[in-house]
């Protein structure tokens, strides 16, 4: 097993510059893979893991078998970027109107779904966090 086979996976809006340099400095600094949400194993992981394909950010933490979506995974990130907990918070509580914003200057035509909950990782859906893995060994485009 490799090192990074326990590292968390995110799956960010590919389409955002912004949200493509964030997973960038994530990668870094906290040794998280990225993914866009626009990669073929996405979908598929999606599906098993919500039975559908929601747009939405979305932290794949195989270690913990846990996958936070939405508004969780924003704060988890800050948490882990080891931002104060009063920012987690905040970003938190303010993620759709963040996500509105981002999405207004990136052009993006299309909101976030609403899923916000942290959910326990399906075995369905763990057994494609390989396949995300592979998605995301090369940096975004905005990182070029």
């Amino acid at each position: 097993m490799s090192e990074s086979a326990g590292a968390p996976v995110l799956i960010f809006d590919g389409d955002c510059p912004y949200c493509s340099m964030a997973a960038v400095a994530l990668r870094r600094l906290e040794g998280v893979e990225a993914v866009p949400w626009e990669a073929d194993p996405v979908g598929p992981f999606l599906d098993a893991q919500f039975g559908a394909r929601p747009f939405a950010m979305v932290l794949v933490d195989p270690g913990e078998r846990l996958v936070y979506a939405g508004r969780s995974a924003a704060e988890e990130l800050a948490d882990r970027a080891g931002t104060p907990g009063i920012v987690g918070g905040l970003v938190r509580e303010n993620y759709e109107r963040i996500a509105g914003v981002v999405g207004a200057l990136s052009g993006r035509g299309r909101d976030p779904a609403d899923v916000h909950d942290t959910y326990d990782l399906d075995d369905d859906a763990a057994a494609l966090v390989e396949t995300l893995r592979r998605a995301a060994s090369e940096p975004p485009e905005a990182a070029a």
